[in-house]
């Protein structure tokens, strides 16, 4: 079984895998001649939600022109994933009670490259058919300055860092590197030739990804027109013909797993072996996903846009409606309890979510937080019920016992992460001012700490997940040994009175005390985080 157009002709051969019910080879003509969609960022979610959206739209007839692929961070996605099949993929769905749905999903029409395929992206970019362009290229895709407010460095393939590269594209105007440099200046060459609107599109899962996209785009063409290099109407064109709409995403989709591979090559699929990319992204010909989705987008597309509405999971609304579905997610039903289960899954040696939600401790921990102080603060967006969608978290999507995801995945970042996912639910009880009735979340927090050491509960050394402020936060716990019971709230002034890493200031919120406790319990050695947990937990 060869996963291409030529392939898939054989039916009989793919029993047990739903096919695309249009014409291929027609849509990849539409897509050619009159592209409305054309996205960056062609990893797991993508080809796991958005192709098969699309997929659902292209089957029933709602679209007739597919999706156009788009990598500008590296070129194997596209070289050595899209092409040698044709642009096809398997996307596997983990259904919690053990079986899988297994589609092979044929919706993108073209797939490209900045570095080899520049001029013809170019060219979709002026067409007047096109409606949006959208992302999922992580939060970091859009950043150019870090949180000191100095520019950004980039990263290469060998970890180097130059910051050269954003300030010579915003010094030039031209030849640009940044994606967000190259994306402004497509949308001014649109301008230009087409003049007419367009809709830019995050969906990656971070907070006001809108608005992240939009400041990007408008500090490069300032810099540019300080310069000269663009007139005022092109920047009046990016304030008023240009969209920002902010979206909340939400399916877990881990890397590709080995059962499903070996699943897939035991049907008779040839050539899915996984790899990983030179930037260290995991991908193969297929993606495994959990069957719940959500994407809830701004309806705010200046020259119209696909009616994916009408695909499973997806909602249309206002910034203000998409803004409080984000909040609800991120700082109280889902991204907390994540966060919380990623901590304290790498201290106990855990290498599955959902082996941890057999753990009692672990799960009155996650269910007590949410519960006693989650849902008294959280933000109810009308659209989704808060309480539905944690209690699905809870009983059906982290205990998943067939979505192979992993605490050590979900630790990446975590130092970027704990800002929203955290910050704003202590934010809000500052607000309130029963900051002192916390218990749980301190907890995460104190946990937090005691991974900085890098050392599990059985005292053995870990390789923590990477994240930017990683040796930052480590350096902040100088002095202090793993081992050490008697560590005083001075000596954890300097970390948590960091903003940046909280987003607040949690010395002068009065928790330095609790979380100065919980540390020393929990650093008390071997076994004392199980004890810990036990103690407040059980």
């Amino acid at each position: 079984m060869k996963l291409t157009l030529e392939g898939i002709k054989n039916k009989d051969a793919w029993n047990g895998f739903k096919l695309p019910a249009f014409d291929i080879e027609k849509m990849c003509e539409t897509t050619k001649k009159t592209p409305g969609w054309i996205h960056f960022g062609s990893g797991n979610i993508f080809r796991a939600f958005l192709c098969s959206a699309a997929q659902e739209l292209l089957d029933t007839g709602v679209m007739t022109s597919g999706i156009t692929a788009a990598e500008s961070h590296g070129t194997e996605i596209i070289t050595e994933c899209f092409k040698p099949h044709d642009n096809l993929c398997v996307a596997v769905t983990l259904n919690g009670d053990g079986s899988t749905s297994k589609e092979v999903v044929a919706s993108v029409g073209e797939a490209l490259t900045t570095a080899y395929d520049f001029n013809r992206i170019a060219d979709i970019f002026c067409t007047d058919s096109l409606q949006m362009v959208s992302f999922t290229i992580t939060e970091k895709g859009y950043a150019l300055r870090d949180a000191s407010g100095n520019i950004f460095p980039m990263v290469d393939a060998d970890k180097n860092t130059d910051p050269s590269v954003i300030l010579s594209d915003m010094a030039a105007g031209k030849q640009n590197h940044h994606l967000m440099a190259v994306l402004t200046a497509l949308t001014l060459k649109r301008k230009q030739v087409s003049g007419k609107p367009i809709a830019l599109v995050s969906m990656d899962n971070c907070s006001h990804n809108g608005e992240k996209i939009e400041n990007a785009v408008k500090e490069i063409a300032g810099a540019w027109a300080d310069k000269g290099y663009i007139t005022e109407d092109d920047v009046e064109y990016l304030n008023t013909k240009v969209s920002y709409p902010w979206s909340m995403i939400d399916k877990i989709t881990p890397r590709p797993d080995k059962k499903v591979e070996e699943m897939l090559i035991a049907d008779g699929i040839d050539e899915i072996k996984p790899f990983v990319t030179p930037n260290g992204t995991y991908i193969a010909a297929f993606v495994n996903a959990e069957r719940p989705q959500y994407l809830v987008i701004e309806d705010d597309f200046p020259n119209g846009r696909p009616a994916l509405e009408k695909a499973r999971g997806i909602m249309f609304t206002d910034r203000d409606t998409v803004n409080k579905a984000e909040r609800m997610k991120v700082c109280t039903c889902l991204n907390p309890l994540h966060t919380a289960l990623a901590v304290y899954g790498c201290l106990l040696d855990y290498t599955s979510i959902s082996a941890e939600m057999k753990d009692t401790e672990l799960v009155n921990l996650i269910t007590k937080m949410s519960r006693l102080e989650g849902m008294p603060v959280v933000v109810n967006p009308g659209i989704l019920d808060p309480e539905k969608f944690l209690q699905e978290c809870l009983t059906e999507r982290f205990p998943n016992p067939f979505m192979p995801d992993t605490p050590q995945r979900i630790a990446t970042d975590t130092s970027q992460k704990l800002p929203i996912r955290y910050g704003e639910n202590f934010k809000a009880h500052i607000e309130k001012g029963d900051v002192d009735t916390l218990k749980y979340m301190p907890l995460v927090i104190a946990g937090w700490l005691r991974y900085l050491f890098a050392v599990d509960d059985n005292g053995e050394a870990f390789e923590p997940s990477s994240d930017p402020l990683l040796a930052t936060a480590q350096g902040m716990l100088k002095g202090i040994a793993f081992g050490r019971t008697d560590v005083k709230e001075d000596e954890l002034k300097e970390i948590l009175s960091n903003e940046v890493i909280f987003g607040t200031d949690l010395y002068k919120a009065g928790l330095a005390g609790l979380i100065c406790k919980y540390f020393n319990e929990l650093n008390a050695g071997k076994g004392a985080v199980r004890s810990t947990l036990k103690k407040y937990c059980d």
